[in-house]
C-alpha cells in the first residue's frame, strides 16, 4: 500500500514504520494517524510480520507530537468524533504483534504518548522527552493521563505533565520511561537486534506472553493470575509446545510452526 505521510519497509520477519515528515519534525497530521492505523492493522493481519518498529525520518525527530496547526479552530464535537473508531494509540496498543519504539530525537506530547503505547522504548542517547501539552494550554490526550503514571510513578507522572519539561534520555531510563538507552550510531542495529530475536521464538507463544503482561496493567492481581492461567492452559494445546519441548530435551532448535 502507498502512503503520503509514513514509510513501511520489511526487514526480514520485522517491519519498520517511519513517520515521514521530517521538514515538520513529523509531527503527526490527521492522516499521519490514520495511515498508522492502516499500516499496523494490515501488519498486525501478516503471518510474515512477527514484530513492528516505530521511527522518525531524519536525525531530529521521533515526533514532536500532534500537528498543532490543526488544533486551531477544532470544536469539541470534531475532536469527540476523532475518538469515536479508536485512536492510533489504541491501534499500537491493540496489535498483537510486539511493537517498539526507536526513539531516535524529539519525542513530545503525542509522540511520547505514541511511545508509551508501544510495548518498548529503545532511545538514543541524542532524544529528549517531554509531555508537553500544558505548554500551550491543553492537557494529555492520547493515553499520557493513565500510561505515564504507570510507567514512572504517580509523582513524577504528575511533574511531567504540570510543567511540561523535557527530559534527557539518561534522565527518561532513570525514571523508566524508556528502556534502554544506546548510542546513536547504534540506535537502528540494537532495536533490531531486540525486534530480530523475539521474532525468532513461536509466534503464538509470543502473542500470548504479550497479551498476558499486558493485561497486568488492567486487571487486579486476582484476575490477572487467572487470565494468565488461562492463556498458559490454552498454550498447552499448541504444536510450539510439543516442538519446544522436545527441541529442549534433544538439545537442538526448534523449528516453530506458529500453530
Amino acid at each position: 500500500m502507498n502512503y503520503e505521510t509514513i514509510l513501511v519497509a520489511h526487514r526480514g520477519p520485522s517491519a519498520l514504520i517511519t513517520l515521514n515528515r521530517p521538514e515538520k519534525l513529523n509531527a503527526m497530521s490527521h492522516m499521519m494517524k490514520e495511515e498508522m492505523i492502516r499500516a499496523l492493522r494490515d501488519l498486525d493481519a501478516d503471518d510474515g510480520t512477527r514484530a513492528i518498529v516505530i521511527t522518525g525520518a531524519g536525525q531530529k525527530s521521533f515526533t514532536a507530537g500532534a500537528d498543532i496547526h490543526e488544533f486551531h479552530g477544532r470544536t469539541p464535537m470534531e475532536q469527540w468524533r476523532m475518538y469515536e473508531h479508536g485512536t492510533l494509540y489504541d491501534a499500537v496498543d491493540r496489535s498483537t504483534k510486539p511493537v517498539i519504539a526507536m526513539i531516535n530525537g524529539y519525542c513530545f506530547g503525542g509522540g511520547l504518548e505514541l511511545a508509551m503505547a508501544c510495548d518498548m522504548r529503545i532511545a538514543s542517547d541524542r532524544a529528549t522527552l517531554g509531555q508537553t501539552e500544558i505548554n500551550i494550554g491543553i492537557i494529555p490526550g492520547g493515553g499520557a493521563s493513565q500510561r505515564l503514571p504507570r510507567l514512572v510513578g504517580l509523582g513524577t507522572a504528575l511533574k511531567l505533565t504540570l510543567t511540561g519539561e523535557r527530559i534527557d534520555a539518561s534522565e527518561a531510563h532513570r525514571i523508566g520511561l524508556v528502556d534502554e538507552v544506546v548510542p546513536h550510531a547504534r540506535l537502528e542495529r540494537r532495536t533490531f537486534e531486540i525486534a530480530d530475536r523475539i521474532a525468532s521464538k513461536s509466534a503464538i507463544a509470543v502473542r500470548l506472553a504479550k497479551a498476558a503482561v499486558r493485561a497486568s496493567a488492567r486487571l487486579p492481581l486476582d484476575q490477572g493470575l487467572r487470565y494468565e492461567q488461562s492463556l498458559f492452559a490454552l498454550v498447552m494445546a499448541t504444536a510450539d509446545k510439543e516442538e519446544g519441548v522436545a527441541a529442549f530435551l534433544e538439545k537442538r532448535e526448534a523449528q516453530w510452526k506458529d500453530r
